[in-house]
């Protein structure tokens, strides 16, 4: 489609879920609509998510597990399109699906499923796609009829509204770029400042905080941070610093210069165990008992650096024990940053929530302009929630552009 001019009632720049969504609501209304994006291809993002199967949303999906400046945002859209609203589109295409974990649904054969079923969908509202176009610039229309005009490399295209779905920074291979924050701003509208999240955590080189001498060891523990904020899943120590669930989950809260702390014994008492055992009289080495539960690199570790010596267990000072078991649920680590967008999952940060309407994802000081996904300051939980914002949010749009 090279068209030098062409109108729409709505054009959605970027062809990823939430675009997607929102096209084939739009067309089902009987809207004309065009998604334009300048990759190759759709739903890249959709394609490599959840090692390839997609893990497309999560069943217990509410406000709460969200990043957000206003916590409240995203109830609106999730009260009036929830995960069982995805989940009858999945079976209405007959996608085989399983629930993995934690509410956590994924497609049994691959992601392709996903984005076939939304570009089915599309296809069916009458929804037109141009691909492979870069947009060179986007005006407002002032006239009797308002709207937009943007600029490509394929032509010119105006529309009465416009949606900026291009998702965020995070993984630029698949051509995630920073054009959605750039239009905020060419409209005044306030963006909240982005970060990779989602994300694995870097640790120093050298001192307390270094663990690269464990790297491709994986635990389960728990990871906190802000003091109260609290994820139980396995860590992964890479070359790097952590990675892993919790490592991840525990990015999207983190800011730089802050601590997380790990428990490696959740939901038991080390205390309590060694404790015990020492009254026994138990002449093992530290770092061997604690190879019972732990692996034994991780425990030769911890008792390297928290222990006085290599002693055994009956000749450690009950005071020593008690400290070191302490600080074994409540061990402070200080990451050096994150990995940065080239890994992370998401993008946390965005245009703010204040300059838009909850119900119809509408900038409130440029009527005919809207922002859904991953470009708005509202940031999932790792598990399947982007995507159920996604979904939620592009869905709300639709109903109205």
């Amino acid at each position: 489609m090279e068209h030098s001019h062409s109108n729409f009632d709505v054009i959605i720049l970027g062809g990823g879920g939430a675009g997607m969504m929102c096209g084939m609501q739009a067309g089902q209304r009987g809207r004309k609509v065009l998604i334009m994006d300048h990759a190759k291809k759709i739903g890249g993002k959709i394609l490599i998510s959840g090692g390839g199967r997609c893990n497309f949303t999560n069943i217990g999906a509410s406000a709460q597990n969200y990043v957000s400046e206003n916590s409240h945002f995203c109830k609106s859209a999730f009260s009036r399109y929830t995960p069982e609203d995805f989940i009858a589109l999945i079976k209405k295409h007959r996608i085989p699906f399983h629930e993995k974990k934690l509410g956590q649904l994924f497609c049994d054969r691959t992601a392709q499923d996903i984005v076939k079923l939304l570009k089915s969908e599309c296809d069916d509202a009458g929804v037109q796609f141009l691909l492979d176009c870069k947009i060179d610039s986007i005006s407002k229309i002032e006239s009797d009829r308002p709207g937009f005009e943007i600029k490509s490399a394929k032509g010119t295209f105006t529309c009465q509204s416009l949606v900026v779905a291009t998702g965020g920074l995070s993984i630029p291979k698949i051509g995630a770029t920073g054009l959605g924050y750039q239009i905020a701003k060419q409209f005044k509208l306030t963006c909240v400042a982005t970060a990779p999240a989602l994300d694995g955590f870097t640790l120093p080189p050298q001192g307390p905080h270094a663990w690269s001498d464990l790297s491709g060891l994986a635990v389960d523990c728990t990871v906190t941070c802000k003091s109260s904020i609290t994820f139980r899943e396995n860590i992964l120590f890479t070359h790097a610093g952590l990675s892993g669930p919790a490592a991840l989950q525990a990015s999207l809260h983190w800011h730089p210069g802050e601590s997380i702390w790990v428990d490696f014994l959740p939901g038991r008492s080390s205390f309590a165990w060694l404790s015990h055992q020492k009254r026994a009289g138990s002449r093992t080495l530290a770092r061997n008992l604690l190879s019972e539960a732990i692996p034994s690199r991780l425990a030769q570790k911890l008792c390297e650096l928290a222990l006085p010596g290599d002693d055994p267990l009956v000749r450690i000072s009950d005071r020593d024990l008690e400290a070191f078991c302490e600080k074994l649920h409540h061990w402070e680590i200080r990451p050096a940053g994150t990995v940065g967008y080239s890994k992370a999952e998401v993008t946390r940060g965005g245009v703010s929530t204040d300059e838009l309407s909850s119900k119809t994802m509408e900038a409130k000081k440029v009527p005919g302009l809207y922002f859904i996904g991953e470009v708005v300051d509202v940031t999932g939980w790792l598990g399947g929630y982007n995507f159920q914002w996604a979904w939620a949010s592009g869905w709300a749009a639709g109903q109205v552009i």
